[in-house]
C-alpha cells in the first residue's frame, strides 16, 4: 500500500513510517516540523513539509499519484501545555484535521487510522477512591476527558466517526496507553523540547543531562501515591498501525450499514507507578535517579490501565517489547548515544 503519515517526522509517527517499510508498504511523509525532526525519516522517503491542512500541501505529498490510507499522527499532545492554550489544541487537533478529512475525501483516499489517546477516558477512578482496584479499561468505558488534550482527541474522534458514516471512509482510531522506549536500532527515539514525558526525563536524569525528576504527586490513591500508567513501547503501537491499515484494505466488502469509526485501546495491560519506572531506570542505569517531590499535574488521573482484548482478538496483536526492562533500556540506550537529540545528529 501506498501510505501518508502525517506528523510522520515526530516520535511515534517516525516508528510507524519504519513499520509501514519492514511490511513492505510505501510511506510517505507530511509534517510541518514544529515538533518532528527530518533526521528521523529515512532518506529515500519522500517528506513534505507543509501544513496538513491546506490542500496545496497534501497535493505536493501525494506526487500525483493516489494513496491507499492515511495515518494521521500530527497532534499537539501535552497535557499540560492543552490546559494553558485549549485554542492552540482545538485548532490542530480538531479544526486541521477536519480539514485533513475534507482534502483526503475530495482525492478519494477512503482508509484512515488515527492517533488517539487513553486521555479520551479521563479518571476512570473519579466514582471510586480506590484506584488500584480499577480494572483495565475497555473501549466502550465512558469517555470524559479530565483535560483539554483528552477533549480535543474525542471530539476528532466523534467527528471522524460521522465522516466516516456519511463519506463512506473506512477508520480506525488508535488510544494509545504510555508509549514510551526507543527502536533497538538506536537510530530513532523521543526527543521534545520541552521535555514532560516521565520516561525520557528519567533517561536523561541517569546520563546527566538534567540533575533530577520532579515527581508530580505523591497523594494518589494508589498504593506508593504516585501515578499508575500502562505502558506500552512504541514499535509494539507502530506495528498496530499496520495492522489497522491492513484491516481496512480488507474491508472493502464490508456491509456499507456498518460503516463508521473502529476504536481500539493500545496499552500492555500492566499498570507501573512512577516509582517502580524509577527505581527500575536506577537498576538499569547502575545508579540511583535522583528525583525531588513536585505537585501534581492538572488532569492528571491517578490511573490509566488498558484492556486490549478487542485489538488482540480482532487484529491479532500482541505487546513484544513492552515488559518494563526492554522500554527503559531501548529509551536509555538511545539518550545515552543521543544527549542531544536529533540535534547531534543534524550536526555529524
Amino acid at each position: 500500500m501506498r501510505i501518508l503519515v502525517t506528523g510522520g517526522a515526530g516520535y511515534i509517527g517516525s516508528h510507524v513510517v519504519r513499520a509501514l517499510l519492514a511490511a513492505g508498504h510505501e510511506a510517505l511523509v507530511l509534517d510541518d516540523l514544529s515538533e518532528g525532526h527530518v533526521q528521523a525519516i529515512p532518506r529515500d522517503v519522500c517528506l513534505v513539509e507543509g501544513d496538513i491542512a491546506d490542500p496545496q500541501s497534501l497535493e505536493r505529498a501525494m506526487g500525483g499519484r493516489a494513496l491507499d490510507g492515511v495515518v494521521h499522527m500530527a497532534a499537539s499532545c501535552l497535557v499540560g501545555e492543552s490546559m494553558r492554550d485549549p485554542v492552540r489544541y482545538y485548532d490542530n487537533n480538531v479544526a486541521r484535521t477536519l480539514r485533513l478529512l475534507a482534502n483526503l475525501t475530495a482525492s478519494g483516499v477512503a482508509r484512515f487510522v488515527l492517533s488517539s489517546t487513553a486521555a479520551v477516558y479521563g479518571d476512570p477512578t473519579a466514582a471510586d477512591a480506590t484506584a488500584s482496584a480499577m480494572p483495565p479499561i475497555e473501549e466502550d468505558h465512558p469517555c470524559q476527558p479530565t483535560n483539554v488534550y483528552g477533549e480535543t482527541k474525542l471530539a476528532a474522534e466523534r467527528a471522524l466517526d460521522w465522516h466516516a458514516r456519511c463519506a463512506g471512509m473506512k477508520a480506525v482510531a488508535l488510544r494509545y496507553f504510555n508509549a514510551a522506549g526507543a527502536d533497538p536500532s538506536g537510530t530513532i527515539g523521543e526527543d521534545h523540547e520541552p521535555e514532560t514525558h516521565l520516561i525520557p526525563l528519567v533517561c536523561q536524569a541517569a546520563i546527566g543531562k538534567i540533575p533530577r525528576v520532579t515527581i508530580m504527586g505523591r497523594d494518589y490513591p494508589t498504593p506508593d501515591g504516585t501515578c499508575l500508567r500502562d505502558y506500552i513501547h512504541v514499535n509494539d503501537l507502530a506495528r498496530a498501525h499496520v495492522l489497522a491499515l491492513s484491516s481496512l484494505a480488507g474491508d472493502d466488502a464490508r456491509d456499507p450499514a456498518d460503516a463508521g469509526l473502529r476504536v481500539y485501546n493500545l496499552g500492555a495491560e500492566r499498570a507501573i507507578s512512577v516509582l517502580e519506572v524509577v527505581a527500575a531506570a536506577g537498576r538499569i542505569a547502575g545508579a540511583a535517579i535522583p528525583t525531588i517531590d513536585g505537585p501534581r499535574r492538572p488532569g492528571d488521573p491517578p490511573v490509566l490501565l488498558a484492556s486490549s482484548s478487542r485489538i488482540r482478538e480482532d487484529l491479532g496483536w500482541r505487546p513484544e517489547h513492552s515488559d518494563l526492562d526492554t522500554i527503559l533500556r531501548t529509551a536509555l540506550a538511545w539518550h545515552r548515544a543521543h544527549p542531544d537529540g536529533f540535534e547531534a545528529v543534524a550536526a555529524s
